[in-house]
């Protein structure tokens, strides 16, 4: 049986992780071992953080929304519970976003909060 000899297989290989290491800094986008490495760091990484991304975010829209409700004379839980009992259901979400670029409106929800608790 003839000897085969892996070349190819071995230089697609090693081409596909250089490039998809391209813009590293230094030798993490030149030498194989290396890049090899940091990449398989880096889609570790891109995994963990895309559900980190997601805590940040949140927590960001409750700090926000918690801003504008103490500008309106309620507290953050006490207006979401507020809504529970009066059966809005806007998420964390859209409720940021109306506290940032409509406050009326938000205005008008934290009322109807503030009814339904009273």
């Amino acid at each position: 049986m003839a000897r085969v000899k892996g070349g190819t297989t071995t230089r697609r290989r090693h081409k596909a992780v250089l490039k998809a290491t391209k813009g590293y800094r230094s030798s993490l986008s030149r030498r194989y071992r290396v890049a090899r490495e940091s990449l398989t760091h880096a889609l570790s990484y891109s995994t963990s953080h895309r559900k980190l991304k997601k805590r940040t975010n949140r927590s960001l829209q409750i700090i926000r929304i918690n801003a504008a409700a103490k500008m309106n004379d309620i507290s953050y839980s006490k207006l979401i519970y507020g809504m529970t009992l009066a059966g809005i259901g806007i998420d964390r979400k859209t409720l940021s976003d109306l506290a940032l670029n409509e406050p009326d409106a938000f205005r008008e929800i934290v009322s109807l909060a503030k009814d339904s608790l009273s």
